[in-house]
């Protein structure tokens, strides 16, 4: 499993591969990181997930959570695209 930044974490705090914790081994950190991965799909936008983890600015949530946004890009053209019939 690759983390944020690119790093494997082969193996939870306890020792476990992550396919075997418990949910006691989920961290404070894990459920923050998982609502800035699941809110920008959510229609969230950048800015406010930046806001709500009280990162200096957009880019610093851009270049941590944008391998979480594949088809964001297209999304955003389709949308723009409807608007002009």
């Amino acid at each position: 499993m690759l983390g944020h930044c690119g790093r494997r974490h082969p193996a939870s705090p306890r020792g476990r591969p992550y396919s075997q914790a418990r949910a006691t081994d989920i961290r404070l950190h894990d459920l923050r990181h998982t609502w800035a991965t699941l809110a920008p799909r959510a229609g969230v936008s950048v800015k406010v997930v930046q806001e709500r983890l009280g990162h200096a600015n957009p880019s610093i949530t851009m270049n941590i959570y944008a391998h979480a946004l594949p088809g964001m890009q297209a999304r955003a053209a389709e949308q723009v695209a409807s608007l002009f019939g």
